[in-house]
């Protein structure tokens, strides 16, 4: 069973909640160079349309800083602006009308630059991000004769704290953590030890998580983990690759685990000797299709008797192939039996129909499990 989810203070960016009772927000970066504003804007689109909820925006010059008023006035979504060393790049992005920034405490350590920033942010509402990486933290501090040096989780929640105390003696409390790790366990541990001592919404992520294959692994074991304890309000995968990549990995993630549903979720045999249709190609077909639609469904695409009839009942669109022919099931019933020929067609024409009743508000899914998602935790308030 999964853990209850932590009860965390509502932050908004945007029109975006992130913690409180919101559902699990998907962020992404922009990979573009920000001054090319056509660029930029055209990627933040590709990345609404993948279903990204907010993008995080480079900001590490002033040819990017001056391009940042054109960008708020053409964004398709709520923006952030990703600030490190410099503050001035941080005031411009205020004084732009960005709907969040995300400082580095690793790197801005004047407490004077910072609240600042923080001063300018409060007066037109803009919430922060404490963004803690373990390849940028602060120096370790001074320690006493015989005293051990810390561990990197607990260096990186003493950054994170460090930050929190610096905004909040600025008057300044509209705060989002990260706390990130190329390790997983430093990541998983780090963000475990911050969830116990303060309410603020966590934003979950494995950096530099690495190319498609690898990263996705990476990405869904860290966030995963922590997800299924309750820890997390907005979750991002990194991966060396197109940050549309990034997009369908956060909402597979946040499926797996009944959290929230966009687009198909694909229930698929395994190769495996008993398999007597074309399998593979054809839950390809389904999962790109459907999957474009948009729509959140779950479709069982099943190639043999042992587990096909089982799955297929389960799923809100199913079909159990043999020899050829293929048995349709719609919400547990068998609506038809077609030949293998027309496996694609069949199933394309009764998901339309089970999409028309989402659209409408009239379907109620089967689903796998979605009985067990998590419901929200109080904890205690700082």
């Amino acid at each position: 069973m999964m853990s209850p989810r932590r009860m965390t203070k509502p932050v908004r960016v945007g029109d975006v909640q992130i913690g409180g009772d919101a559902p699990i927000a998907v962020q992404s970066m922009c990979s573009t160079i920000t001054e090319n504003v056509d660029a930029t804007v055209r990627q933040l689109e590709q990345l609404k349309d993948a279903g990204c909820d907010l993008v995080r925006i480079a900001v590490p010059d002033r040819a990017a800083a001056d391009a940042l008023p054109e960008i708020v006035r053409r964004k398709p979504l709520p923006i952030v602006a990703d600030i490190h060393f410099d503050y001035r790049w941080a005031l411009a992005a205020v004084r732009a009308g960005f709907d969040a920034l995300r400082l580095n405490p690793g790197n801005i350590r004047d407490a004077g630059k910072v609240q600042l920033i923080a001063r300018e942010a409060k007066e037109r509402g803009m919430p922060i991000r404490i963004g803690v990486n373990a390849g940028s933290l602060p120096p370790i501090r001074a320690l006493a004769d015989g005293e051990l040096p810390p561990s990197l989780p607990d260096r990186m929640v003493e950054a994170a704290l460090w930050e929190i105390g610096v905004l909040n003696d600025a008057g300044f409390d509209d705060i989002v953590i990260s706390l990130k790790a190329f390790d997983v366990p430093t990541m998983v541990e780090a963000n475990r030890r911050l969830a116990r001592l303060v309410d603020y919404p966590l934003h979950l992520g494995v950096t530099e998580a690495g190319t498609p294959r690898a990263g996705s692994v990476r990405s869904a074991i860290g966030i995963g983990i922590l997800l299924s304890e309750g820890i997390g309000d907005t979750i991002r995968v990194s991966l060396a690759a197109d940050p549309v990549e990034e997009v369908p990995v956060c909402w597979d993630i946040l499926n797996s685990l009944n959290l929230r549903k966009r687009g198909a979720t694909l229930v698929a045999c395994p190769t495996c000797g008993r398999i007597e249709i074309e399998l593979i190609p054809l839950a390809a077909k389904v999962e790109e299709h459907f999957t474009k639609r948009g729509v959140p469904i779950t479709v069982a695409v099943m190639g043999c008797v042992v587990n096909g009839p089982g799955e297929a009942k389960m799923a809100d669109l199913g079909i159990a192939g043999g020899k050829g022919r293929g048995v349709i099931f719609r919400q547990g019933e068998i609506v038809k039996t077609v030949d293998e020929p027309d496996f694609m067609s069949a199933l394309i024409e009764e998901g339309e129909k089970i999409i028309a009743e989402i659209e409408a508000g009239t379907y109620t899914p089967v689903g796998h499990g979605e009985e067990n998602v998590i419901p929200l935790m109080e904890v205690p308030a700082r």
